[in-house]
């Protein structure tokens, strides 16, 4: 069989024929398969849903508390039409997802996004044996390589020590879903002090404890009285709060940003920040080859990002590498 059976671009997003079934796709359709919570993926208005049950919990967030979804454990096989389908940890955020496609002995998967980094906030990449891996590719260049978890929390702990004695704020800015939580947990291993948290991560948090991650403590930023003085707390806040009017309560902050796209200096001034730390969901360089090297596909087919680099690259080394060009409408939650 070839693999277009299993999967091809469609204006909607990835489609497998075989199973006619989509892939995160970018509007309604009959039925879905859904990799992970994030707004670019996960859309309301499908007729049935298809996800991983450790995101359920965030998907009834995203997708609605009557959308017809049906949570799949990890490594379960289910059909759909001819096409045996199962869903493996992405490593991505919480409850995210790999789809595994198999039909007449022949094995598609899709990555979704994801990364091979350790997270104590969601289940490690799970590499699948494969012919054929669609891989994301957000940063595809090999100036992407990320420093230990540790040493960024070593700096960010210093950062918020250095606001302290100076009597300010350390205001880090992180998308809401996924990197929030992440340094959340990661700080609980380090500290006890509490987290002030912007209002649009307060229900995303929760789900993240409903699930059993263990993070520390936090207060929403809006209980605090009005003129609160928040010199020497550490807050969390989405970028869209950047530059915004609720940003007048911290007087002089200094602001942080977490982010892949942080690795690159130049990204940090530009934006405005004082501090930029590198923190991704995402594979940086050497997770995107040996996730490519650990599937065994002969086919590797590269999406979402800039994937010149990366192609070049696999088929220096031999593999039959391309684009695959998907439609696809960027959340700003999601982008790095």
């Amino acid at each position: 069989m070839r693999s277009e059976e299993l999967i091809q671009p469609r204006p909607e997003g990835p489609y497998c024929p075989a199973g006619d079934f989509y892939i995160d796709p970018l509007r309604p359709v009959a039925r879905a398969v859904v990799t992970h919570a994030h707004a670019d993926h996960a859309r309301s208005g499908s007729g049935h849903y298809d996800v991983a049950a450790a995101g359920l919990g965030l998907m009834r967030e995203r997708l609605g508390q009557d959308a017809a979804i049906t949570a799949r454990g990890y490594g379960e096989a289910f059909r759909m039409g001819p096409v045996t389908v199962s869903l493996h940890p992405a490593g991505h955020v919480l409850g995210s997802a790999q789809v595994r496609m198999e039909l007449d002995g022949r094995v598609v998967v899709v990555s979704g996004d994801y990364k091979r980094d350790p997270d104590p906030t969601c289940a490690p990449f799970e590499p699948v044996p494969c012919d054929l891996f669609v891989t994301e590719c957000t940063f595809g260049l090999p100036v992407y390589r990320w420093p230990p978890m540790e040493r960024v929390i070593d700096d960010l702990l210093a950062w918020w020590d250095d606001c302290a004695r100076r009597g300010m704020p350390a205001v880090l800015f992180c998308y809401a879903l996924g990197k929030a939580q992440r340094i959340l947990a990661e700080l609980a291993a380090r500290t006890g002090r509490t987290v002030h948290l912007h209002g649009a991560m307060l229900r995303l948090v929760e789900q993240y404890r409903q699930a059993g991650v263990t993070m520390v403590p936090t207060v929403p930023v809006s209980e605090s009285a009005r003129g609160r003085d928040f010199a020497g707390e550490l807050v969390l806040a989405p970028p869209s709060a950047a530059g915004s009017t609720w940003m007048k309560r911290f007087g002089k902050a200094s602001t942080g940003f977490a982010s892949g796209w942080m690795q690159i200096r130049g990204n940090r001034h530009r934006r405005g920040y004082d501090r930029g730390f590198v923190v991704s969901d995402h594979a940086d360089w050497p997770g995107l080859l040996a996730s490519v090297a650990q599937s065994g596909a002969r086919q590797v087919r590269v999406t979402h990002g800039d994937s010149d680099a990366l192609v070049r690259y696999l088929r220096e080394q031999g593999v039959d590498a391309a684009p695959l060009h998907l439609p696809r409408e960027r959340d700003a939650e999601s982008g790095g």
